[in-house]
């Protein structure tokens, strides 16, 4: 009898495969505080990236963080912010795996037009994932990290994040 590996884990079996991939979420938000308190469950190191050293951020610039960033997920957490195009061109610039902005997928992200302004190439502004989850309808600060934290889990994993059935 073969055992599914993932009943060991539902049991309480630790389980024998953690990623440690690097998480930075970039600027002190209620959803940045939901992603650094769930994604360490899932195998994450996380750090706060906030340019502003008032708003608590655990680095200023991505420069400081003390993790291996070649295997780092960027997610950006807020739109609105005005130091949004200098992370996300900094980001791009360096050795990150993969770049999201948070935000509605019905508008165009205001990230393009500071990328564009900062005189980012447009194939590096084309590798920015928006929507940064799934499509789950998400709605508060809890349901956005679900969505984003099953977005990097099945990128993680080789899977689309959509739903397959396979009757047995």
């Amino acid at each position: 009898m073969t055992v599914d590996p993932t009943c060991g884990v539902a049991h309480g079996a630790p389980s024998a495969e953690v990623s440690g991939r690097a998480l930075v979420a970039v600027f002190a938000s209620p959803v940045a505080a939901v992603l650094l308190r769930w994604a360490p469950e899932l195998g994450f190191r996380t750090v706060l990236l906030d340019p502003d050293p008032g708003r608590g951020g655990e680095v200023t610039g991505l420069a400081e963080v003390d993790l291996d960033l070649a295997d780092a997920d960027v997610v950006v957490t807020d739109h609105h912010r005005p130091e949004l195009g200098e992370v996300l061109r900094d980001a791009l610039a360096g050795p990150v795996r993969w770049v999201g902005v948070m935000g509605n997928p019905r508008h165009e992200g205001p990230h393009v037009a500071a990328l564009t302004a900062l005189g980012v190439p447009p194939e590096d502004i084309a590798r920015v994932h928006r929507p940064i989850g799934l499509d789950i309808g998400s709605r508060t600060p809890a349901e956005i990290t679900l969505a984003t934290l099953a977005r990097l889990l099945a990128d993680r994993n080789g899977r689309s994040g959509g739903s397959t059935h396979h009757p047995r």
